[in-house]
């Protein structure tokens, strides 16, 4: 069995972690002992934080729902449906009319380009965060 190391996806804490990796398919996690944020331990997410990784349901493509059903399509045409909407969204109710909701999966980066997407080009503050730590 491998380990990998890594950082655990879940919060913005950084807890260090080994994937521990089997025929190139990841069975397990254990912490760092050393690493400097969690020192040894990990919380109930981070011990379960591979699991969405092989997961059956997990999506791997975009999709669109048509007729009642979903369908794959290309990166490009769902964020074109999705620019589409907003924009008749934003022209018809006005920009608070649209909120956003960003993930603790994200780097800090990718979180305030959202945060700055939301403000600067949506117009509008209604931003929350699902990180309850």
């Amino acid at each position: 069995m491998e380990k990998v190391a890594t950082i655990c996806p879940y919060c913005g804490c950084g807890c260090g972690l080994y994937l521990h990796v089997e025929e190139n398919s990841i069975v397990g996690v254990s912490p760092m002992k050393h690493h400097p944020v969690n020192k040894g331990s990990l919380c109930v997410k981070g011990w379960n934080c591979f699991e969405f990784v092989q997961h059956p349901e997990r999506l791997r493509y975009p999709m669109v729902k048509e007729n009642g059903a979903f369908r794959k399509t290309s990166w490009d045409e769902a964020i074109s449906l999705v620019a589409g909407r907003f924009s008749e969204i934003k022209e018809k109710y006005g920009p608070d009319s649209i909120a956003l909701l960003s993930s603790a999966k994200c780097t800090n980066e990718e979180n305030f380009a959202l945060m700055k997407f939301a403000r600067a080009v949506i117009g509008t503050n209604n931003i929350d965060h699902c990180a309850r730590l």
